[in-house]
This record gives C-alpha cells, sequence and structure tokens, in this order.
C-alpha cells in the first residue's frame, strides 16, 4: 500500500517528522523499540563528530582526501537500521554512518582515508562491502549479491547505495535492469544531496523526481525526505518486505542535501549560494531526530552534554590509534585487489621496487 500511495508519479514525498521534529503523518509512524531509537540516534551524533574531525584532520595534512557525510546522517541511518544485520550493504563512499551503525569500527574507517588498506578488513559477520569509489559499480555488485541470495534461496536483502550524479551512469541502469529481470532482492538507495560534484541534479537528468527511474524497470519506486530517520525507516522496511517476499527490487529516492564539499578537493562555494545552505540547515537531520526523541521522554539535554563530550573523546582517541599504525606497507596496496595477484600486479610492484631503490627519481 505504501508504494502505491507514494507512487512516484504522483509526486508525492513520503515524510513522518518535519522539520521541526513533529510528527504529520502519525499513522505511519514506525513502532521501533527505546533501545533502537537510541542507538540510531547515537550512530548519528557520532557520525556527525568524526566527520566533522575526519574534514580538519585531511585540512591538517594529517589524512588523505576524504568524502564528508554532513546533512545525510538521516538517510543513511534510517534506512540500515531498518534490515536484518544478516542482509548486505554495498555502499559508495560517503556512507561512514551506515558503516558504523552495522558495527564496523570509526578505527576501521579512519585508515581506509588515511591510506590503509587494512581500513577494509571487516570481520566476517559484518555484512558491508568496501567502500567502492568506482561510480555506480556497487549497484551491479549489489544485484549479484542478491541474486546469489535467491538462487541460494537464503532470506537475505542486498542494500545498494548510489548518488543522485552516480544515476547518469550506466551501471546503475544495468545492475537495476538484471535485478528486476531476475527479481533478486535488491534494494538501490539514492542519496540525492542535490549536486553529483559541482553538477546540480536539475542539470543532470530531466526527470522530475530519481524514484521515478523504477518505472522503467517496472519496479517500485519512492520519494523520501531523507533528512527524516522515521520515513527513512519506513520506507527501507516496507522495500525489504517487498524484495524478501521475491517480489523483486525497489529503488528509493532519499533527497536530503550534502551540507559540506563533495570531498575535500572540492570547493562548494564556487557553484552553490550561501543562502541554499542556509536553508538546508534548518532541516537538520539529527536536530529534528533529537527533538523526536525529546518528546517522547527519550533523550533531555544532560545526556546530550554527556553524548558530546564522549563522542569527541572518542574520535581524537581513536584517530591518535591510526597516526600511530605506521605508513602503510608498500605490498599492501597491490596485493588485495584480487584474492591472488595477478602477473601485472606482482610486475608493477617489482618495478615500483625497483623505483624506490633508485631514489625514487
Amino acid at each position: 500500500m505504501l508504494f502505491k500511495k507514494y507512487d512516484p508519479l504522483k509526486k508525492k514525498q513520503l515524510q513522518i517528522l518535519d522539520s521541526k521534529g513533529k510528527i504529520v503523518t502519525p499513522d505511519l509512524e514506525p513502532e521501533i523499540d527505546k533501545d533502537t531509537l537510541i542507538k540510531m540516534y547515537k550512530t548519528m551524533t557520532l557520525g556527525r563528530i568524526a566527520d566533522i574531525k575526519a574534514l580538519q584532520y585531511q585540512r591538517q595534512g594529517r589524512m588523505l582526501t576524504y568524502a564528508p557525510n554532513q546533512g545525510q546522517e538521516a538517510a543513511q541511518v534510517g534506512s540500515i537500521a531498518a534490515l536484518e544485520t544478516t542482509d548486505w550493504l554495498a555502499p559508495a563512499f560517503r556512507e561512514l554512518n551506515m558503516m558504523l551503525y552495522r558495527g564496523i569500527p570509526l578505527e576501521k574507517v579512519y585508515l581506509y582515508w588515511y591510506g590503509n588498506e587494512w581500513g577494509s578488513n571487516f570481520d566476517e559477520d559484518i555484512k558491508v562491502l568496501p567502500v567502492n569509489i568506482i561510480i555506480g559499480s556497487q549497484v551491479n555488485h549489489g544485484a549479484g549479491l542478491a541474486y546469489a541470495s535467491k538462487i541460494q534461496k537464503k532470506k537475505e536483502v542486498t542494500m545498494a547505495v548510489i548518488g543522485d550524479g552516480g544515476t547518469s551512469h550506466g551501471e546503475f541502469y544495468e545492475g537495476l535492469n538484471f535485478a528486476a529481470s531476475y527479481d533478486a532482492p535488491l534494494i538501490v538507495m539514492i542519496q540525492n544531496n542535490q549536486y553529483a560534484i559541482s553538477t546540480p541534479r536539475k542539470k543532470a537528468t530531466k526527470a522530475e523526481t530519481l524514484a521515478q527511474k523504477a518505472v522503467a524497470f517496472g519496479i517500485p519506486g519512492i520519494q523520501v525526505d531523507g533528512n527524516d530517520a522515521l520515513a527513512m525507516y519506513v520506507a527501507t522496511k516496507e522495500a525489504a518486505k517487498h524484495a524478501r517476499s521475491g517480489k523483486g527490487p525497489v529503488l528509493i529516492e532519499a533527497v536530503t542535501y550534502r551540507m559540506g564539499p563533495h570531498t575535500t578537493s572540492d570547493d562548494p562555494s564556487i557553484y552553490r549560494k550561501d543562502e541554499e545552505v542556509e536553508a538546508w540547515a534548518k532541516k537538520d537531520p539529527i536536530a529534528r531526530f533529537k527533538t523526536y526523541l525529546e518528546d517522547k521522554g527519550l533523550w533531555d539535554e544532560d545526556k546530550e552534554k554527556e553524548l558530546k563530550e564522549e563522542n569527541k573523546a572518542f574520535v581524537t582517541k581513536t584517530f591518535k590509534k591510526v597516526e600511530q599504525s605506521g605508513d602503510t606497507v608498500l605490498e599492501d596496496i597491490f596485493k588485495y585487489t584480487y584474492k591472488e595477484m595477478t602477473p601485472q600486479l606482482t610486475e608493477q610492484l617489482e618495478d615500483y621496487k625497483a623505483f624506490l631503490a633508485e631514489g625514487g627519481k
């Protein structure tokens, strides 16, 4: 019923919490237990602090290029919280909060952006693929995982996450078309943060919504207020139920905003106005979720103050540990692309060793 009511061609966006954190669609408010609600909020707030600090570390020359997440916490946490731990996540490169919620240590995330390959070495019981820089290919990976789950008759769902700009890449269409054709249990969540680096969404496609692209695949699609954690939870829960029952993929468009740069190599002030950023700041996903928890009697300012101090101390301690991990081992850069190094990679490694032996000139 949810997908019929919020059919993307009707141009109706799913929202449960308004920008002030008040319930506007009471009949859709999900029944989420207290512990899960608190975990969602703590993950979002830790992600925010870790994100801000990562940007600072990079500016200080202590971390490599980093892709900020600020403003997209609800789109990430609301969706991943609705999935089972047995479900798969095929991320792109801006899914810090999803990884934290799934139990990937912040240390691993920081190690990755620090340039250490061990940042991608997750515990086997955590069903999350490594960061994927190749735009769009995570949809193909997700489609493959979902199809494998179907063949093995496992009640698993895979969520692949992509940005609005990624929906202009061929892999987005190829992966979804494959999954739709074979009724694979795949959810593709578009984090529509309004910009593909500097290209605004309205210039990247003439489609009025990205959710309506689902029509071409013959699958359900829904546009959601991506700054509303509850709406993201409800949409993903329904999508997972649909996919898990053998009915095939679902496309979710989370309408949100990237408050910071595309990466630390980007200057967003060149292509967007301060007024636009300020308007979106008033829709802050963490602030509205905090209000919701306070209204339910689950949160207060004393807890907030304590959490902020804990997060700051934890993030600082974690990054110091990363810095003390030492330089990346040269072999690691070549070693983990495939299960076994190919002859070409072995040759490249030996050539680079010779290059360094000669002084690196």
